[in-house]
């Protein structure tokens, strides 16, 4: 009797050995087969992933593509409006910080606004595909002349564009040679008249992340909302920033009110200087 249990451990315990070995084999092998599935999932992301754009021109197209539907809903205003979170998937971290630094220590900044006139219609007389190359062109003459004149930009909504100056008379000159240069663009003027109408105000805001908040800020929306394509509008407060010396013309507007802003508001008209 004590031989055949014996036997009989012996035999349960070659089976729970070979049980054993069989378990490891099988879960190697499933943990093999998870790794190929990882690998296969990762490379189909990898195949279906764009590419990194390759240069600054590149990187603005994207920004156009991605935000081309924004146009027919958000206009200047609309600018103003958007999120922190939108804000971070434009502006590194870098450029975030570059433009914090634009204000001086008492929080004052001069703010640049502008936007395409007729937008929507000129969209869709032109298509969707021509408008895109539109909007690049466009973003490339803005961009130019703002970074000549050492702004930044805070934001873009479509063909919006919000700017930071630290100097009020820079934002004008960069504003003139943005008029100056459209007509030249030769994208621009295949599909043209490209009509951008600019707005610029001066005066202290609440920076927050890379961000800029406060009434100002709506000022100088509203500023622009008042432009007419071609038009560059600039509030008091930005002819009192300028030198006495400044070779700048500007010609008084009308007394206005803003929507939103309290009181009456005087807006001048910068002008390109006189040939």
């Amino acid at each position: 009797m004590t031989i055949v249990l014996g036997v009989l451990c012996g035999a349960l315990l070659g089976v729970v050995v070979l049980f054993a070995r069989d378990r490891a084999r099988l879960l190697e092998r499933l943990s093999d087969a998870d790794t190929h599935i990882a690998q296969l999932e990762s490379d189909l992301d990898a195949a279906l992933r764009p590419p990194p754009p390759a240069n600054t021109a590149e990187r603005a197209v994207r920004r156009v593509i991605r935000t081309a539907s924004k146009v027919r809903s958000h206009g200047i205003t609309g600018l103003i409006q958007s999120t922190v979170g939108e804000l971070q998937t434009w502006a590194s971290d870098a450029e975030r910080a570059d433009i914090l630094n634009m204000a001086a220590s008492d929080g004052t900044v001069t703010l640049f606004f502008s936007d395409i006139e007729d937008s929507t219609p000129l969209n869709d007389r032109l298509g969707d595909t021509t408008w895109v190359k539109v909007l690049a062109a466009h973003d490339r003459v803005l961009r130019n002349r703002i970074e000549r004149y050492r702004g930044q930009v805070v934001k873009t909504a479509g063909d919006g564009f919000m700017v930071a100056f630290r100097d009020t008379e820079a934002a004008c000159r960069a504003a003139l040679g943005i008029q100056r240069d459209l007509p030249r663009d030769l994208t621009l003027r295949r599909h043209g008249p490209i009509l951008v109408r600019i707005g610029i105000h001066t005066g202290q805001v609440v920076a927050r992340d890379g961000d800029y908040f406060g009434r100002n800020v709506a000022m100088a929306a509203r500023v622009a909302d008042l432009a007419h394509g071609g038009e560059i509008l600039a509030s008091d407060a930005v002819r009192e920033a300028l030198d006495d010396d400044t070779a700048l013309t500007l010609v008084e507007r009308d007394t206005v009110e803003l929507k939103g802003l309290t009181g009456e508001h005087v807006v001048w008209q910068i002008l390109p200087p006189a040939s």
